[in-house]
């Protein structure tokens, strides 16, 4: 993984950063200097090709497969390595944008409903054409969570985003949304301003 951010001695969060489609970690280390974070280590898994999957999130989920499994059990051996290096899932941020938020999305909904330091979805939401059920309520009791957006976002629909931040909030999730006005697929400042006051509010209460 790549990694940046205050030294793993002095770091009291770990953020797992995932990437978009066309991206790379790098996108995810600038995206960051904009956070205005302290006391946090990033580290950024790199997929092969500078994808996560081969389609579009909406189609049937048989079209990204084996793909999006592999990258599935990618997010999980990448927090077993957070854990075995002093940060257990309850001192992990998860943040993606992108392809990256809806993998994101998709592996706490589906695959590790846990108790994560803090969620950050970047224009993104849960993978596959259907409604899924989503994790039992309670499964996700405090999880605080930034969900951003753009209304009109050429890749990810406003429908799906909104769909994502309820099954969060029925989980027990504290989902903290907004979508913005417009139709370019960016990440504004103000999101980046949300994303930083969670990583300072979630840094004090790992201590």
């Amino acid at each position: 993984m790549h990694e940046w951010g205050a030294t793993a001695g002095t770091a009291g969060l770990a953020v797992l950063a995932v990437h978009g489609r066309g991206q790379t970690p790098q996108f995810m280390q600038e995206t960051a200097a904009r956070f205005a974070a302290p006391r946090v280590r990033f580290h950024a898994p790199h997929a092969a090709g500078d994808s996560w999957y081969p389609e579009p999130f909406l189609v049937p989920l048989e079209r990204n497969r084996p793909a999006l499994g592999e990258s599935l059990e990618i997010v999980t051996g990448c927090l077993d390595e957070l854990a075995g290096r002093g940060f257990p899932r309850e001192r992990v941020v998860l943040w993606g944008f992108s392809q990256g938020a809806c993998l994101l999305a998709h592996h706490v909904l589906t695959v590790a409903p846990q108790r994560y330091a803090g969620l950050i979805l970047f224009t993104g939401g849960y993978i596959g054409p259907e409604p899924i059920t989503g994790p039992p309520a309670g499964s996700l009791d405090g999880l605080a969570t930034v969900v951003r957006s753009i209304d009109r976002d050429p890749w990810v629909p406003r429908y799906r985003v909104e769909e994502t931040a309820a099954l969060l909030e029925w989980a027990g999730a504290t989902v903290d949304l907004r979508i913005d006005p417009g139709d370019e697929h960016v990440i504004t400042d103000g999101a980046c301003a949300a994303a930083g006051e969670l990583l300072t509010t979630a840094g004090v209460r790992a201590g």
